[in-house]
């Protein structure tokens, strides 16, 4: 039997409830973070709490507790759910007011929710079972604000649904420049010439903890050539590689983009060692 945590307690799906006046629900006012986790280990789990206290501070949510509390909290989810493989998924808003105003309201207890739900086996640096991405790219229409977790993810929603309704894996977006920022709910890296590129951080891109990861591994543990730089459209296109990263794919690659084949159009040697190089890391961190 399931179980998900509301408010300090544990209990059934079915028994969670919050109130229509929570500003989660009427503004998307709040943060989340979704933390992978394999039979109990989390991957990157000092990241992500770092990040989302990074969002609350930004949102100025004050939410009690620690590191620690978080840990204890995340921990008693996953074996209260059977310790497989399951994805963590972490929910503060700020709370419930008497009125609706869109001013932040004073003295307010956050809304904190936290469930588990079955993920895919951790992936594997095989290159012929690798899953494929088809994707497709667009105009970044999303705030000025990416940089911050927000719960508030209808211009991600919308920019994902672009991609679903013609059958693609994912919707990469190029802001007013013609410059690369990011995935509707990926980072991405390209590939050229052995040498691993991906968009440098700024507010429209969210500080992935994937990403983030995967450039210290590449970094401290390989010899592999790292830049953090805007990338175009036309270098994305003429790309060898290029790779989506999130906490549910880890690096995954991308075949085609807007029907031309990336590459060899199968997942290259260059993923294939960042691949095996995450798998072997992932937990040191």
């Amino acid at each position: 039997m399931s179980l998900v945590y509301l408010n300090g307690q544990f209990m059934r799906p079915e028994q969670a409830k919050i109130s229509p006046m929570d500003r989660g629900f009427l503004f998307g006012d709040g943060i989340y973070e979704v933390i992978p986790s394999y039979g109990g280990r989390c991957v990157g789990f000092t990241a992500h709490i770092q990040r989302l206290q990074t969002g609350l501070d930004a949102l100025e949510i004050h939410c009690a507790l620690t590191t620690e509390d978080w840990q204890q909290l995340v921990q008693q989810l996953i074996q209260r759910n059977g310790a497989g493989n399951l994805g963590v998924y972490l929910h503060v808003s700020r709370g419930a007011d008497h009125k609706r105003a869109h001013a932040y309201p004073k003295e307010i207890t956050p809304t904190i929710f936290a469930y588990t739900f079955e993920i895919a086996a951790e992936p594997q640096a095989e290159r012929d079972k690798a899953p494929r991405y088809k994707v497709m790219t667009a105009t970044d229409l999303r705030w000025q604000r990416c940089h911050i977790k927000s719960t508030a993810l209808l211009g991600n929603v919308m920019h994902h649904q672009q991609a679903a309704a013609l059958g693609l894996n994912e919707c990469i977006l190029f802001d007013e420049q013609g410059f690369l920022t990011e995935g509707s709910s990926t980072n991405v890296f390209i590939v050229k010439d052995a040498v691993v590129i991906t968009p440098p951080l700024s507010h429209k891109i969210l500080p992935g903890i994937t990403r983030q990861l995967l450039l210290t591994i590449l970094r401290e543990h390989s010899s592999m050539p790292v830049q953090e730089r805007a990338v175009s459209k036309t270098e994305l296109l003429a790309a060898d590689e290029v790779w989506l990263t999130s906490s549910s794919k880890e690096v995954a690659a991308v075949i085609e983009v807007d029907g031309k084949v990336i590459g060899t159009g199968k997942p290259g040697c260059v993923w294939q060692q960042a691949q095996s190089l995450f798998c072997r890391y992932k937990y040191s961190f």
